[in-house]
């Protein structure tokens, strides 16, 4: 039997309503990544986020995920992340690179402001080689915030295809 992981990372919270959407609808495991250096959550200071994940994403950063992932446990993993600058986050990279995703399935997905997955899906190629990427989901974060359940049912569906 596939086990399931949709996982995630959030600040706004965005992200992390799809990723619970998509575990409801598939009955997979949930499990959120976490960094060690929290990012600010409260949208007044959207700014100072803006200006972190800037920095992070012009010094190459690879900031640090708190806790170990059970990703070896799964074969089947939903990852999703909101856009930052453009792309994704900078720790995407570091789960990208800390972690092997060799034979097993990636199934992304995020929320954007109109880039929609700027590239990132190509990205992830790039990243993990040896995985089988499956057709990213990118969800408009107005579209997030008031609920994404049809449009994952559909993009669930069209997952069946491939």
């Amino acid at each position: 039997m596939t086990k399931e992981l949709v996982l995630y990372f959030s600040v706004y919270g965005t992200a992390q309503k799809v990723a619970k959407e998509i575990a409801r609808q598939t009955g997979a495991d949930i499990l959120e990544i976490v960094p060690a250096d929290a990012y600010d959550s409260d949208r007044s200071h959207y700014s100072a986020l803006l200006r972190r994940a800037q920095k992070e994403h012009d010094t190459n950063a690879r900031p640090v995920i708190k806790e170990q992932l059970p990703v070896a446990d799964y074969d089947r993993i939903y990852i999703g992340y909101p856009m930052w600058c453009y792309t994704f986050p900078m720790i995407m990279y570091t789960l990208f690179e800390q972690y092997d995703f060799s034979g097993k399935t990636i199934i992304p997905f995020n929320t954007h402001m109109g880039s929609r997955d700027g590239g990132t899906y190509r990205t992830i190629r790039q990243l993990a080689p040896k995985a089988n990427i499956l057709t990213g989901l990118p969800v408009e974060m107005s579209s997030a915030e008031t609920g994404a359940a049809k449009a994952v049912e559909t993009w669930l569906k069209s997952l069946d295809k491939e």
